[in-house]
């Protein structure tokens, strides 16, 4: 069960990567070919590269919480199952 949670988590965290690889790529290329002097072009790239990296690190703030929420939701499960589990040994 914690190898499967492990998996997720690493599956999960390749797609995010994927999706932020995405957006960064797409946010560059649509300024790069915007019709601007190089001077605009230059400040827009500058706020996208800002706007992207508060956006990632939003995203990534999101999903190190997401992960944390799973971890103590596993805890409290084996400590539900261990609590239980000792009840059982007791009545033996």
């Amino acid at each position: 069960m914690l190898y499967n949670i492990n998996l997720n988590i690493m599956n999960s965290g390749k797609v995010f990567l994927g999706l932020l690889a995405g957006l960064a790529a797409g946010a560059v290329l649509g300024v790069l070919f915007a019709p601007d002097k190089g001077v605009d072009t230059r400040k827009k790239i500058s706020k996208k590269s800002k706007d992207l990296v508060d956006e990632v690190k939003n995203k990534y703030d999101d999903f190190v919480r997401g992960v944390n929420e799973k971890i103590e939701s596993v805890k409290q499960d084996a400590e539900h199952l261990k609590s239980k589990a000792s009840k059982v040994t007791d009545n033996i």
